[in-house]
């Protein structure tokens, strides 16, 4: 994944103590036989596979994917405890996150959180860019089709659509800018 870099939070960097957001985004599976409930997603009402997605605040690189987790065993910050916050953030780093992930003070910035009106507007655009990054995730139809194949082949369509959605960023098709 050469595209996909950690590193690239970097780029354009400012002072901020968040140069991140993070959020997880849900892909429909075929429903296991017998029926387990580790595999529901609330926001489809059916079995799914949820990936944790990071984004950089600065220049809407995608610069993490982490999963897949069943849905109904692996909420946001589950994942986020589990594989992401306590590895991969620098000291005194932090995400802006929604409210999915109250309960890391520490590394999470709510929605609720912020300084004045513009770091308000700012947080809010951030985090829509994100959604749409998600949403572009899901314009290839192996992730917003049931995926009917094996488990195990799905991690390769999504890390494939993530890094085909990064390449089109770097070549000029970028989200808009936020000043954050």
């Amino acid at each position: 994944m050469p595209q996909i870099r950690w590193e690239n939070r970097f780029r354009g960097n400012s002072t901020k103590t968040c140069k991140c957001t993070v959020d997880g985004t849900d892909c429909r599976i075929y429903e296991p036989n017998p029926f387990n409930r580790k595999w529901f997603s609330h926001k489809f009402k059916k079995a799914g596979l949820r990936y944790e997605v990071a984004v950089c605040i600065k220049t809407g690189d995608i610069v993490w994917i982490n999963g897949p987790f069943p849905c109904g065993r692996w909420p946001d910050l589950k994942i986020f405890r589990r594989a992401f916050a306590m590895n991969m953030l620098g000291l005194g780093e932090m995400v802006e996150a929604d409210r999915g992930y109250r309960g890391e003070p520490q590394f999470v910035r709510l929605p609720s959180t912020y300084v004045s009106r513009s770091d308000r507007r700012a947080k809010k655009k951030a985090r829509a860019r994100h959604e749409t990054i998600n949403k572009r995730l899901k314009d290839f139809s192996c992730l917003s089709k049931t995926f009917r194949h094996e488990r195990r082949l799905h991690r390769h369509c999504f890390l494939a659509a993530a890094v085909a959605t990064q390449l089109s960023f770097e070549n000029g098709d970028r989200p808009w800018q936020i000043p954050y």
